[in-house]
């Protein structure tokens, strides 16, 4: 099975292929790049795999939560592509994109938004609790309570200093994937979506804004 799959949710844009499971092509570029170059990086993986649109299988993004522009951006992408070339779609958490790879029966995966702000997610088997906040609130909703070890994915310092301030004994842990390598991997084992309108994005949190402010004017 080919998977294309492209991720901006991340901290940045990044784009891979996998072919019967192993990932064949990738490329990323940091940073807020997405509309400026995350087409001529699809562009560039596809012609380093030397796989054109007709062998794809299946196509996969990374739905989030992350950075919110992004984010958006490479969905819009994903599903162009999909009705472009006819091909399903599947949608991937960022999640799942971070975890993949490692098989953890216990795990905190902690995405970060604005400063001071996190998604996260602590998963113990088949118990599963996720909340979306300032880092110390969602810490103290979703942490468990007892003391040991616990492996924890994706977090910032801050939500590392957070997590020591709870006194957590924390092993802390790298992906091992670039997030859409990850998401074509993951992807080549799940079902597409029925519609392509039910690939959404998972912002985990409202992005911030500013109320305008509206001066008064007097009239004479």
């Amino acid at each position: 099975m080919n998977v294309f799959a492209i991720d901006g949710a991340l901290g940045g844009f990044s784009s891979a292929l996998a072919v019967r499971g192993e990932i064949v092509a990738t490329g990323s570029d940091d940073g807020s790049v997405a509309l400026e170059s995350g087409l001529a990086l699809i562009a560039e993986v596809m012609a380093q795999a030397q796989v054109n649109a007709a062998e794809l299988d299946r196509l996969a993004v990374g739905t989030g939560p992350g950075g919110f522009t992004g984010l958006r951006i490479a969905i819009a992408y994903a599903k162009s592509l999909a009705l472009a070339w006819a091909r399903p779609l599947v949608g991937v958490s960022s999640f799942d994109v971070l975890e993949y790879g490692r098989d953890l029966h216990r795990v905190l995966t902690i995405v970060a938004g604005r400063p001071g702000v996190i998604s996260a997610r602590y998963r113990n088997g088949r118990e599963v609790r996720r909340a979306s906040g300032r880092t110390r609130e969602v810490l103290a909703t979703i942490l468990p309570r007892d003391r040991e070890p616990l492996p924890v994915i994706g977090a910032s310092e801050d939500a590392l200093a957070a997590l020591g301030e709870r006194r957590c004994v924390v092993q802390a842990l790298d992906p091992l994937f670039v997030p859409a390598a990850a998401a074509a991997l993951a992807a080549t084992s799940r079902e597409p979506t029925p519609s392509l309108h039910a690939v959404c994005a998972d912002y985990g949190e409202l992005p911030a804004a500013k109320v305008p402010s509206y001066s008064k004017r007097t009239r004479r």
